[in-house]
């Protein structure tokens, strides 16, 4: 199961590359058409989606390498690298806007063809939004930050390319050419937020955050459903790393039960949790009762089971 979400991940990944490319083409074209810096913008911000897609593709294929001796916990947050790459390239895009929309604004004009320049932005922006919100849902499902990432930023590009025509729509309409460059300056502003959200989020990621409280609290119950024979249990800790998820409690036991019998337990325990999250690392530290300090710990962990 965790060998066919890593294929379907390093797929999705995939096909972002030929996708993006084409939606890039798709919008230099509208630009072409029309000279409208706005559309210029939107079509800067898609050669961000085409190098972040390339660098996610990597990154999810070298973070979906086993553990080895250097990395005994695994490659799992590579994919956080491809994260903050992506935004910090579209921070890139939001200065490289704002230096082709200021000098703009002192000498607007209006677009020319805009009919056909809005009509092939539109056919752009539905791919995006189609593929913005498959690339969400597969990123959730399969918790990959590098995903999620690519997802969020192109469903911002969305946001933008509907900003954009709606902007320029008003333009033709009202007759104010000025309004082209000041839209221009507008998309780079949101995509200089978006870019920070991708940046604190990925960040947020590297420092060992918890899983979502929902989630911990099905771990919680699992493990309340299944500790039967010990004594209880304390000190969950768990934490995300890219696709991977980290359980470490410990087990408190009657001091005379013997190692096998607390064994099964810890068996059971894993059983339930990767119940709940399928591939779950888990490691339970094993206590006689009434130990005051750390104690004699039997650490379970997939692969060195006795």
């Amino acid at each position: 199961m965790v060998g066919q979400k890593t294929t379907q991940v390093q797929r999705l990944a995939f096909w972002s590359i030929p996708i993006a490319i084409g939606v890039l083409g798709l919008k230099m074209l509208a630009w072409w058409f029309t000279g409208s810096v706005a559309l210029l913008s939107d079509g800067l911000e898609s050669i961000v989606n085409v190098v972040a897609a390339i660098v996610a593709f990597a990154v999810i294929g070298y973070a979906a390498k086993p553990a080895d001796a250097s990395h005994p916990f695994g490659h799992h947050k590579a994919e956080y690298f491809s994260a903050v790459i992506e935004g910090v390239l579209i921070v890139v895009a939001a200065l490289l806007i704002v230096s082709e929309a200021i000098p703009a604004i002192f000498s607007p004009k209006l677009p020319e063809t805009p009919a056909l320049g809005l009509a092939i932005n539109l056919a752009a922006g539905i791919i995006n939004a189609v593929w913005a919100y498959m690339l969400i849902r597969a990123g959730r499902t399969y918790r990959s930050p590098a995903l999620l990432a690519d997802g969020h930023h192109i469903l911002s590009d969305v946001v933008t390319s509907v900003g954009v025509l709606v902007g320029l729509v008003l333009a033709i309409v009202s007759g104010y050419a000025v309004l082209d460059p000041l839209l221009a300056v507008i998309v780079a502003c949101n995509i200089l937020y978006q870019g920070w959200k991708v940046i604190a989020r990925s960040i947020d990621g590297l420092m060992d955050r918890a899983v979502p409280a929902e989630e911990e609290d099905a771990i919680k119950k699992a493990i309340a459903a299944n500790a039967t024979g010990s004594l209880g249990v304390h000190d969950l800790k768990t934490r995300e790393a890219g696709a991977a998820i980290f359980v470490d409690f410990h087990m408190v036991v009657p001091a005379a039960m013997p190692v096998g019998e607390a064994h099964d337990i810890c068996d059971r325990l894993e059983d339930a949790i990767r119940e709940v999250h399928a591939g779950a690392k888990i490691a339970i530290h094993v206590e006689p009762e009434g130990e005051k300090a750390h104690g004699i710990r039997v650490k379970v962990i997939e692969g060195l089971r006795s």
